[in-house]
């Protein structure tokens, strides 16, 4: 096993081990996690979810692959250092997760956190020509920043890194086509809420095209004014939903933040 790769699956050992702003960040991602299992973006125990460690910034948290989404806990998630070139599935991580997610990591240090599926709306809408449509207020924060990758096969090759970071960009969103969404964002909130917002929006883009009517959208002009509203509010209130979503698990099963 790499030296590079660490898990730790003892609760006790890791809140020892770990600084408690690790700490923090394992529990938001384990929560990451079991909300996707929540909202069926599971796909058995693939695609994945990561976050940056901090203070670690060359490092990332990522589940064990062979867990479910609902067996996901902070204590056991998979820390890895996103310069590595010699990760596989031996060492409980998946490959392509560590492609995909090392890639962002190491060409975006402004991006902590990052969030793939395989919603199918959202393959459907990535397979499309003009991809995302600001079709609704929900969709309109995808206007311009959303990038576009072409389907290379499972991304096992670690060149494919590249290609995937140019095609992101400086955008929070990538559609890998036919293979489905990547989300980031500088904390898990962020890439979450985007992931959630993206799904919406695919669907009802699917809905209206399926209505076989002609549509409207906003102008240019509008979707500037819609940017500016957005970047004030996510500044702002725009946060206060995550320690919602968190004793919503809480409620539900709070194993995840052990």
């Amino acid at each position: 096993m790499s030296s590079n790769v660490v898990q730790l699956r003892d609760v006790a050992s890791v809140r020892d081990r770990v600084s408690p702003e690790e700490w923090q960040a394992r529990i938001d991602l384990a929560a990451a996690y079991r909300l996707a299992d929540i909202y069926n973006w599971a796909d058995n125990i693939y695609n994945h979810i990561s976050i940056r460690v901090p203070g670690e910034p060359d490092f990332f948290l990522i589940k064990a692959h062979e867990l479910l989404y609902e067996e996901v806990k902070a204590s056991n998630l998979v820390k890895v250092d996103c310069r590595d070139d010699d990760v596989d599935e031996s060492q409980h991580v998946n490959k392509p997760g560590f492609t995909l997610h090392g890639g962002v990591m190491r060409a975006r240090p402004d991006v902590n956190a990052a969030f793939h599926t395989h919603i199918p709306e959202c393959i459907a809408v990535a397979n499309q020509p003009d991809g995302v449509l600001p079709l609704a207020q929900t969709a309109m924060q995808f206007w311009g920043n959303v990038g576009y990758h072409d389907y290379q096969g499972i991304t096992e090759n670690l060149d494919e890194r590249a290609e995937i970071a140019a095609a992101l960009g400086d955008k929070h969103t990538l559609m890998l086509r036919n293979h489905g969404p990547v989300t980031v964002g500088k904390s898990m909130r962020d890439a979450f809420v985007l992931m959630h917002d993206l799904e919406v929006s695919c669907k009802l883009q699917l809905q209206q095209q399926a209505a076989g009517t002609s549509f409207t959208m906003p102008n240019e002009a509008v979707l500037e004014q819609y940017a500016a509203q957005r970047k004030t509010h996510n500044a702002g209130r725009g946060s206060a939903d995550w320690p919602g979503w968190l004793r919503r698990l809480d409620r539900i099963d709070p194993s995840y933040a052990q």
